[in-house]
């Protein structure tokens, strides 16, 4: 039995790619976890990829003890890993309820 065609929200394309800019992990990996092709993935960053924008790098942990001043920048770094995060945990929480929708 074959499966019919899926169809997913221009929302969640956005979401998809910026999770995967955002996480510094394999292209495959990201499309496992959604339970879609590497190859939709791809063509999907390719569509919402902004022309002429630096790749995103992944969030390095800091290493040793901090200063004051390196306070500061642990915070913000920690923030951007939180939203990362969060932006992961919204994902993941609208794929189950897409998956979870009765077929038609």
């Amino acid at each position: 039995m074959t499966k019919g065609r899926r169809f997913f929200t221009d929302e969640f394309k956005q979401e998809a790619v910026a999770l995967l800019e955002s996480s510094g992990r394999p292209l495959e990996h990201i499309a496992k976890e959604l339970d879609i092709q590497p190859s939709v993935l791809r063509n999907w960053r390719r569509r919402v990829a902004r022309p002429g924008g630096p790749p995103q790098l992944p969030i390095q942990p800091a290493a040793g003890p901090l200063a004051s001043g390196d306070q500061a920048a642990e915070i913000a770094r920690l923030k951007r890993e939180l939203e990362r995060v969060r932006m992961e945990r919204d994902i993941l929480k609208k794929t189950v309820s897409i998956f979870s929708e009765p077929r038609k």
